[in-house]
């Protein structure tokens, strides 16, 4: 747990290169590097714009650490129900 803790943080902040923000250019990169694996549409710009533009709760065009967590927190979830869904078919 504490090694994902630790990838969740330094991915952020080696994306966002000392800022405090994913401005979009590092938001589209760290999605399409790090992401792409279990989210569809990493290669749509228009798709990782929306995003995007629906994590940005405060409107300035960045991506905050705080705005950040809540797309790990949404894919946290999409994958324990699509992992519990499995094995409750399994069964």
């Amino acid at each position: 747990m504490e090694s994902a803790i630790k990838t969740v943080v330094t991915t952020f902040l080696g994306s966002a290169r000392g800022k405090d923000n994913l401005d979009s250019k590092s938001f589209k990169k760290m999605i399409q590097q790090q992401l792409g694996g279990i989210m569809e549409d990493t290669n749509s710009n228009s798709a990782i714009k929306e995003m995007q533009q629906q994590l940005d709760e405060n409107n300035d065009g960045k991506v905050s650490f705080q705005e950040y967590l809540t797309l790990i927190g949404y894919l946290a979830n999409s994958l324990s129900q699509s992992k519990s869904g499995s094995n409750a078919n399994a069964s």
